[in-house]
C-alpha cells in the first residue's frame, strides 16, 4: 500500500475529527504530502469509518495513484495549499466558529485581536473570497491568500490551515477555532481592542525558539 503510514496516520485522526468539533458529518478533509504523492482523506465518507485503505493517493497533478475511492473534493485546494506554503500536511475544517467569523458580511481578514494570529505567520488571519466548494476557482483564492500565511478562512465556507506536518496542522485547526471564538465573543461584548502589527511581529519572531 502506498504511503501506508501517512494513510494510517490520516485515517487516525479521522476517527476524532467530529468529536473534537473541528467538522459535521463528511465536511471537512486532510492530506499529507510525501515527495510527489500526496494521500488525502476520501470524499463522502463517515470519518468515524475511515480506514487507512479509503485514504486515496493521488500525485502532484491530481491523478488517483492508490485507492478505491474517489478522493476529497477539495483535492485541488489541497494541491494549492501545498504550493503556497510548502508544507506537507493540510488540514480543512468546518468547525463552527471558524465558519461564523467567516460568515460575517465583508470580512477580509481576522484582525490581531490576539497574539494567536501569528501562529499562522502574518499579522492578521486572511480571509479568501467565495468560491463554490470544490472548484478551481476556490483553489485558486486560498493559494492567494495563503502567501506568506499557514491559515486562513473562506468566507461562506470554513477554515484551512497547514503544517510541516498532521499532527501540528491539527492543532492550528484547532487554534484557528479557538481564536475565531474569541473574536466573535469580543464583538458581541464590546468593541474589540487590536494589537498592532509591530506588536505581533514580536510574537512572530519570539515563535522561533519558543517550546523545546
Amino acid at each position: 500500500m502506498l504511503l501506508a503510514k501517512a494513510r494510517e496516520e490520516i485515517a487516525s485522526r479521522c476517527a476524532a475529527f467530529g468529536s473534537d468539533g473541528l467538522v459535521v458529518a463528511t465536511s471537512g478533509n486532510m492530506s499529507i504530502r510525501q515527495g510527489e504523492l500526496v494521500a488525502i482523506t476520501p470524499t463522502g465518507v463517515d470519518y468515524r469509518t475511515i480506514t487507512p485503505q479509503d485514504v486515496v493517493v493521488m500525485d502532484l497533478e491530481g491523478t488517483v495513484v492508490d485507492g478505491d475511492l474517489k478522493p476529497s473534493s477539495e483535492w485541488e485546494l489541497h494541491l494549492g495549499a501545498l504550493r503556497a506554503t510548502q508544507d506537507a500536511s493540510v488540514v480543512h475544517t468546518h468547525s463552527p466558529n471558524a465558519t461564523a467569523v467567516a460568515c460575517l458580511d465583508g470580512i477580509r481578514e481576522v484582525p490581531a485581536v490576539h497574539y494567536y494570529v501569528a501562529m499562522f505567520g502574518g499579522t492578521t488571519l486572511p480571509v479568501a473570497p467565495y468560491a463554490r466548494y470544490g472548484t478551481p476557482e476556490l483553489a485558486h483564492q486560498v493559494e492567494q491568500v495563503l502567501a506568506g500565511h499557514t491559515g486562513a478562512l473562506m468566507a461562506n465556507h470554513g477554515a484551512v490551515v497547514t503544517g510541516p506536518g498532521l499532527a501540528g496542522a491539527y492543532v492550528k485547526a484547532q487554534e484557528v477555532e479557538w481564536l475565531c471564538d474569541v473574536y466573535l465573543k469580543t464583538l458581541t461584548a464590546g468593541r474589540p481592542s487590536i494589537l498592532s502589527q509591530a506588536q505581533v511581529q514580536t510574537v512572530i519572531d519570539a515563535l522561533d525558539s519558543y517550546g523545546q
